[in-house]
C-alpha cells in the first residue's frame, strides 16, 4: 500500500496547479503556497503586459483533460489563459489547497534526520514552520525579475526619465507622445515595442545584442504549428539518447535536413524582409530551435518597414541627460526605458548545499527526466523545463512525478539508472546540442514527442505515437495506466 504523504506545492501557476491536482488525485494531503494574491503565476493580470498572448497554439497550451474554450483564438490572450487556469482549478477543486499571499523562505532537511523537508513560510509578517514528506517545486523559470542598472541611471530618473522591467509595462496609455527604448530582443520586447507604437509613442527603438530567428505565426500562409511541432520535424534535430543506428541514419539524411531547414530560413527571411532591415541572423536556424527562439510579434516588421520601430544591434552603455548612449556610440533620446531582460532562473528558498547538488559547475541542472535529482530525495520539480507546450509539459511532468514519489512507475528507475541518464543528458547538451544549454539546460523543445513518450512509458500508460503533441490522445493513454490511491 502507498502511504499518504503531506506534499508541499510551491507556486500556484500553471505547474503548481498541475502538481496539486496530480498529488491530490492520488490521495495525498496537498499544501499549496502561492506568494501573490491569486493563482495563475505569470498569467495573473498584474504580472502581464498589455497584449500578451501565448507563444503556443491553444491545442498545445492546455491540460490533458481540459481543452481551452472553442471561442478562444488560436493564440489566447493573457486574460483568457488566466480565466482558463481558474476554470481548471474550479473543475478539480484546487482553490481549497492553496494558501495565497504565502511565501516560502527556506526549504531544509528535517532537523531530526527523518525523511522529508522543513519549510519556513512567511505570511502577513509572520513566519511559521511546516514539515512535509515531499516538496514539489513549481515556480518555473519566470519567478524573479532580472534587475540590471547602467551608469547614469539615477541622474536619468532624477530629471524625469523612467526605467521599468518589461513585467511592469501594464498601462500602455502612459507611452503616448513619449520616446520609448526597449532593451532586449525577446518576445516580450517585440510585444511591447509594437504595443507602444499602437498606443501613440512618439519614437520606439529596440536595442538588442544580435539578431535571432523569430518564427512568424504563419509561414507562407501556413500556421507555424504544422511546421514546427510534427514528428517529421522533430526527428531532424539531434535528440538525446540516439543509438548508433539512429546516428548513422541521421548522417545519411543530413544533406536533406540541411536543405529543408535552409528552405525554412529563406521563406522566413524573404517573407519578412529581414535582410533589407539588417535583421537576418548569421547562425543557421537549427542552432537556435529551442526554448530561446521567439515568435515574431504580429505587426513588428510592418512597423519596422514604416520606420516606427527602429532596431539597433548593441546594448546600453550609459544614460546621459535624456539620452541613452549605446555600445556603438549612437545616442537615442529616451523618456521611458523598458528592460526586457528576462527573469532570474533560481530557487532562493533552497540552501547552498541543495543547489550544489542540483546544479553543475557550468550552470547545467542535474535532473532525471527534468524532474528529480537522486541526491535530493523527496523533492521534485514540475514545469522547470521550458517547452513550446508549457501547460501540457507541466501536466505530464506532474503525473510522472507523483508516481515516481510513490514508487508506482511501471519503469521505476534505480539510483544508478538516474545518475547514468543525468550524465548522458549533460554530455548531450555540452557536446552534441549546444542549443539545449540556455536556461540551465532546462528545455525539452523541440523534442516534445520524444519527452512525452519517455514519461508515458515510465508511467505504464498505453503506447501512443501521435504525429504532433495531442493532449486528448495523451489523456486517453494515461487513463489506461495502472491506477492506485495513497492511504
Amino acid at each position: 500500500m502507498v502511504n499518504r504523504k503531506t506534499v508541499a506545492v510551491i507556486g500556484g501557476g500553471v505547474s503548481g496547479l498541475a502538481a496539486a491536482r496530480a498529488f491530490d488525485e492520488q490521495g495525498h494531503r496537498v499544501l499549496g503556497y502561492e506568494r501573490t494574491h491569486d493563482i495563475g503565476g505569470v498569467w495573473e493580470p498584474s504580472r502581464s503586459y498589455p497584449g500578451v498572448r501565448t507563444q503556443s497554439p491553444k491545442d498545445f497550451y492546455r491540460y490533458t483533460d481540459m481543452a481551452m474554450p472553442d471561442d478562444y483564438p488560436e493564440w489566447p490572450s493573457g486574460q483568457q489563459v488566466h480565466a482558463y487556469l481558474h476554470r481548471f482549478a474550479d473543475k478539480h477543486d484546487l482553490h481549497r489547497l492553496f494558501s495565497l499571499n504565502t511565501g516560502v523562505r527556506s526549504v531544509d532537511r528535517r532537523a531530526d534526520g527523518a525523511p522529508g523537508w522543513r519549510l519556513t513560510l512567511e505570511s502577513a509578517g509572520r513566519s511559521v514552520v511546516q514539515e512535509v514528506d515531499f516538496v514539489a517545486v513549481c515556480t518555473g523559470q519566470f519567478s524573479d525579475k532580472n534587475i540590471i542598472t547602467h551608469p547614469g541611471q539615477d541622474a536619468f530618473l532624477a530629471q524625469g526619465g523612467q526605467v521599468i522591467h518589461s513585467s511592469e509595462y501594464i498601462d500602455p496609455t502612459t507611452v503616448q507622445g513619449k520616446r520609448l527604448v526597449v532593451l532586449g530582443g525577446s518576445k516580450s520586447a517585440t510585444d511591447i515595442a509594437v504595443n507602444a507604437v499602437e498606443n501613440g509613442a512618439k519614437q520606439v527603438t529596440m536595442v538588442y545584442r544580435h539578431n535571432v530567428w523569430r518564427i512568424p505565426y504563419h509561414i507562407g500562409g501556413i500556421n507555424f504549428k504544422w511546421l514546427l511541432y510534427p514528428r517529421f520535424q522533430e526527428v531532424q534535430f539531434n535528440g538525446w539518447g540516439r543509438s548508433p543506428l539512429q546516428k548513422a541514419v541521421a548522417a545519411i539524411a543530413k544533406p536533406f535536413v540541411w536543405a529543408n531547414l535552409k528552405g525554412l530560413e529563406t521563406m522566413i527571411s524573404v517573407q519578412e524582409g529581414l535582410k533589407k532591415h539588417n535583421m537576418k541572423p548569421t547562425v543557421p536556424i537549427d542552432a537556435e530551435v529551442g526554448c530561446t527562439i521567439p515568435l515574431m510579434t504580429e505587426g513588428l516588421m510592418k512597423y519596422v518597414r514604416a520606420g516606427k520601430i527602429k532596431p539597433v544591434i548593441g546594448t546600453y552603455d550609459r544614460y546621459e541627460g535624456d539620452e541613452i548612449v549605446l555600445s556603438n556610440g549612437e545616442r537615442v533620446g529616451c523618456d521611458l526605458s523598458v528592460l526586457a531582460v528576462g527573469w532570474q532562473l533560481g530557487f532562493p528558498f533552497l540552501n547552498q548545499d541543495s543547489l550544489d547538488k542540483l546544479i553543475d559547475r557550468d550552470g547545467l541542472y542535474k535532473l532525471y527526466r527534468f524532474c528529480v535529482n537522486p541526491d535530493l530525495p523527496d523533492l521534485g520539480f514540475v514545469g522547470i523545463a521550458s517547452s513550446f507546450a508549457t501547460v501540457l509539459n507541466a501536466d505530464m511532468m506532474a503525473k510522472w512525478l507523483v508516481r515516481f514519489a510513490d514508487g508506482q512507475l511501471a519503469r521505476q528507475p534505480s539510483d544508478a539508472e538516474m545518475r547514468d541518464n543525468i550524465e548522458m543528458m549533460l554530455n548531450w547538451k555540452r557536446h552534441e546540442r549546444p542549443a539545449a544549454q540556455p536556461y540551465g539546460g532546462l528545455c525539452t523543445a523541440p523534442f516534445h514527442l520524444k519527452y512525452f513518450e519517455e514519461l508515458l512509458e515510465d508511467i505504464g500508460a498505453k503506447k501512443c505515437r501521435p504525429v504532433y503533441p495531442r493532449a486528448e490522445v495523451y489523456h486517453q493513454s494515461l487513463r489506461a495506466a495502472p491506477d492506485y490511491r495513497a492511504g
